[in-house]
């Protein structure tokens, strides 16, 4: 069986052979890349199994390589766990919302980033993806990252996209805050719970006449509405 393929991408070369060290140690094939416009190219030409981003790169930062990674057809599935010295919560939340999978700040234990790969890697499989979801008059094809109304395309925010995704697998199935946060973002802490009600609010809003498909439980958190 091959080994699955996990690519670094980061600029200093201590971090670079002591996560390569212990990811080869756990099995896995490490491929590398010193900057950002290197990772993309290599993510898009080896296609790893996931993605350790390093946010402050020489010449784009690990925001934007996110973003690249994410709107690429051929990337886009690939998850991503970003790995930094910055702490500060904006940051944390604006890697999340780009689509990155986890979080890890500097410095960190090499187990620690172990144990998140494989959570991620975990999460990535436990469900089998369908490509086309119908609920309704709503129509996701989660291959293309397009959700319908009525065929008429409504523009969603990654985040959103996935945080719907999530929902419309699970009809009727109450979901808390931190459930849709570990779900959607993979990272679960009450710290950011209200970051769900934000995109709830954004994504009835653009849904207009079936917003109502997204109820609130008072006391949990939300549920997509069984039709």
């Amino acid at each position: 069986m091959s080994k699955e393929k996990i690519l670094i991408v980061e600029d200093e070369k201590d971090i670079i052979e002591m996560v390569r060290y212990n990811l080869e140690k756990e099995g896995y094939s490490a491929l590398r890349a010193h900057n950002g416009y290197d990772g993309v190219s290599l993510a898009k030409k080896e296609r790893p199994g996931l993605v350790i981003l390093d946010l402050m790169l020489p010449d784009i930062d690990g925001f934007e390589v996110c973003r690249l990674l994410k709107k690429n057809d051929i990337t886009n599935r690939i998850p991503i766990i970003m790995l930094t010295a910055k702490s500060r919560e904006s940051d944390r939340v604006a890697g999340l919302e780009l689509g990155a999978d986890d979080y890890v700040t500097k410095p960190f234990s090499p187990r620690e980033l172990i144990a998140r790969i494989r959570a991620v890697l975990r999460r990535n499989v436990s469900v089998a993806p369908r490509s086309k979801i119908t609920a309704g008059i709503l129509n996701i094809d989660t291959i293309k990252h397009k959700i319908f109304i009525s065929e008429k395309e409504i523009l969603l925010t990654y985040t959103e996209f996935k945080l719907l995704e999530f929902m419309v697998q699970r009809p009727g199935v109450a979901l808390s805050r931190g459930k849709l946060l570990d779900g959607v973002f993979g990272y679960d802490s009450d710290v950011y719970d209200r970051t769900i009600d934000t995109h709830i609010k954004s994504l009835r809003k653009k849904l207009g006449k079936i917003k109502g498909y997204i109820e609130t439980v008072r006391g949990v958190g939300y549920r997509f509405k069984e039709l």
